[in-house]
């Protein structure tokens, strides 16, 4: 079965998803800032994205839908192949030390 997500009535969709790759990082959080709330009325309603612009780093940043920026297919695919030549070399790795192993 898939994980399902609910939109309660009279909320927008989110133009995002997670784990979107997108010029701004990885988006890893969506929240919602639902009128008539202290959050919606600072900062304005809608959808706001947590990403995180570096794996290896811990910080995250903050943005709203018009603040975001899609990849464009010539931008994603290095980055998809960079990361799926690391898992390969990583599952490499793994198979030489499953071939060393003996009984002991």
């Amino acid at each position: 079965m898939q994980p399902t997500i609910s939109i309660p009535k009279g909320w927008e969709y989110p133009r995002f998803t997670l784990g979107q790759r997108t010029k701004q990082g990885l988006i890893i959080g969506i929240q919602y800032y639902a009128t008539d709330t202290l959050l919606a009325y600072e900062y304005g309603t809608g959808w706001r994205y947590t990403v995180m612009a570096d794996k290896n780093s811990e910080e995250v940043r903050s943005y709203f839908d018009d603040q975001i920026q899609t990849l464009s297919v010539a931008e994603l695919q290095p980055q998809l192949q960079a990361e799926l030549e690391e898992h390969q070399q990583q599952i490499t790795a793994l198979q030489e030390q499953l071939g060393g192993l003996t009984d002991v």
